[in-house]
């Protein structure tokens, strides 16, 4: 069971900031705030958003030495196609349920968005859901850790 202390922390990278800049590209029917909240419903969810490198890594390091926390909804936006760095610190967190989400569907996109370097780093990968797949992810990670 997931206690009252228990929290999922969402983490997005460079230019989640700016969803409603891009709204062909990042389609949803609901925003941030709603999954947010909706997701709060369940669980303690904390949400970051850095647009640079070193601070997501600084981000999940300090994730991984926090025990409270369950789980990690990750979207790493561009850095997941090419980010090593990222890939290997979430490689180092073993002991949360890791879930990679994207807005859009990558592999309607260009070419290169299609190769995820940090996937093979996480439990789960979910695409072109809209922010509805950050949902989905908390619930993936409250449901997997009741089964366990």
């Amino acid at each position: 069971m997931v206690s009252g202390s228990s929290k999922i922390v969402l983490i997005e990278g460079p230019n989640l900031n700016f969803i409603s800049k891009r709204p062909k590209i990042y389609q949803s029917k609901q925003n941030l705030n709603t999954i947010i909240e909706s997701i709060s419903k369940f669980v303690n969810i904390e949400y970051y958003q850095s647009n640079t490198e070193g601070d997501i890594i600084n981000k999940l390091q300090e994730i991984m030495l926090d025990t409270s926390i369950i789980g990690i909804i990750i979207n790493p936006a561009a850095y997941s196609h090419y980010s090593l760095a990222i890939s290997d610190t979430l490689e180092m967190i073993s002991d949360k349920i890791k879930v990679e989400v994207h807005l859009s569907n990558i592999f309607n996109r260009e070419k290169e968005r299609h190769r995820l370097i940090t996937a093979k780093n996480v439990d789960s990968v979910i695409s072109g859901m809209g922010s509805y797949g950050y949902y989905i992810a908390a619930r993936y990670i409250t449901d997997s850790l009741q089964l366990s």
